[in-house]
């Protein structure tokens, strides 16, 4: 599994970075949360520019899921990877679902502190 940070950077754009799991020491030992929820789109599925509506993870179980970014630079996700989508400000990222079959994910928001 590998696990990554969507995030708004201060010139207004979306960004993903790695998380190390060993680093967030938080993480592993639990994090509030208000629902799970699934979800599986189409191939070919494309979302245009929009910030999360939440910070939550995101959590691919099969498929694979595309994000681009603002300096035009795209990452494709497949199965086992989580994201921390916290991109709630500024332009956000596209989605596209990737590959030849639908792409089922696990929704997570977390509670608000």
């Amino acid at each position: 599994m590998k696990t990554f940070r969507l995030y708004t950077g201060s010139d207004g754009q979306s960004h993903i970075e790695p998380i190390d799991l060993g680093k967030t020491p938080e993480w592993t030992k639990g994090l509030a949360t208000t629902q799970i929820a699934f979800r599986e789109d189409p191939v070919g599925r494309y979302l245009d520019w929009h910030p999360a509506p939440r910070r939550q993870f995101v959590i691919i179980l099969s498929g694979q899921l595309e994000i681009g970014l603002g300096d035009g630079s795209k990452q494709l996700f497949g199965p086992g990877d989580a994201r921390l989508v916290e991109d709630t400000t500024g332009r956000g990222h596209t989605t596209r679902v990737h590959g030849n079959h639908p792409c089922l994910t696990a929704t997570i928001p977390l509670a608000q502190q």
